[in-house]
């Protein structure tokens, strides 16, 4: 499996799902890192060092990229840089577990839209698995909201995540993934330094909130953003969309674990739900299509 990843779809689904296990991991160092400075001002650090960490890794990609490979990865990292700046803005008046889950809603997007603007049917095991997904996310997240601007902005959110699912899924396997994942870093860094800028960029306070953007910056969005485009150059974006939502059930999971949270009814009844939606999106597909 090793030696053929780069067409190894199983070694793909768990890569992603290693990538949701660090999204929901640095959770709980996130919120501490963004009660120390601005939102806007930690995802414009975070993006920079993860962009500069890649350049450093490939030096020579910036001076060899082709103009179509460039003007896709810049419409990626827009629609990633807008999906950030519209959930960062609705968070100041929704509760994280509410746009946790609008967020999530990604999910039922995708298909939609892959329908609406590519005209590409959605199988009914898919459907299948975003209601379960959406189930499973109502039940890690809400406990009662009512819809305001706030959950609009959040929406909005889930709208970008979707685009951006669609668009990765077309270009990915037509293009050159590392390049695609450094422009959409780079880009993000651009918008976020651009959003931040008017007051003044904060730098990290001290060292444990420098020790979270290390931490996010190589393995939640350098290497996570390199394994989402690989992935997507193998698996179709309806599943993508699925397996994404195992992020809040890794974030359930590690605030039982480290944040001293109690383990509810709920948290395993979502769980549940993430789970058989994510075998039923890919194992009952391969069934139909052996790898």
């Amino acid at each position: 499996m090793l030696r053929n990843w780069k067409s190894s779809r199983g070694l793909a689904i768990i890569a992603l799902l290693g990538v949701t296990a660090v999204w929901g991991w640095t959770f709980l160092g996130v919120k501490d890192a963004v009660s120390a400075m601005p939102v806007m001002d930690f995802l414009a650090v975070r993006f920079s060092v993860a962009g500069l960490l890649l350049w450093v890794i490939r030096p020579v990609t910036l001076f060899h990229i082709k103009p179509g490979t460039l003007w896709r990865g810049m419409i990626l990292g827009c629609l990633l840089g807008m999906s950030y700046i519209f959930q960062t803005f609705g968070l100041q008046t929704v509760s994280p577990a509410v746009s946790g889950f609008i967020t999530g809603m990604g999910v039922v997007f995708t298909p939609v839209l892959l329908w609406l603007a590519l005209r590409r049917k959605t199988s009914f095991n898919v459907w299948l698995a975003v209601v379960l997904s959406l189930a499973g996310l109502a039940l890690l997240s809400l406990h009662g909201w009512v819809f305001g601007t706030g959950e609009l902005l959040t929406l909005g959110c889930a709208f970008f995540v979707a685009c951006h699912i669609i668009a990765l899924g077309e270009w990915s396997p037509r293009f050159d993934i590392f390049e695609l994942a450094l422009i959409q870093v780079i880009t993000v860094a651009v918008i976020c330094l651009a959003v931040a800028a008017p007051g003044g960029i904060i730098m990290p306070p001290d060292t444990s909130v420098w020790i979270t953007v290390g931490i996010t910056a190589v393995l939640a969005t350098a290497a996570a953003f390199f394994v989402q485009t690989w992935a997507q150059s193998l698996i179709s974006p309806s599943q993508i969309a699925v397996i994404l939502t195992m992020e809040p059930v890794f974030a359930g999971v590690f605030s039982v674990l480290l944040g001293g949270d109690r383990l509810t009814a709920r948290i395993i009844g979502g769980a549940i739900c993430v789970l058989a939606a994510m075998l039923i999106a890919q194992v009952r597909t391969d069934r139909k299509k052996p790898e």
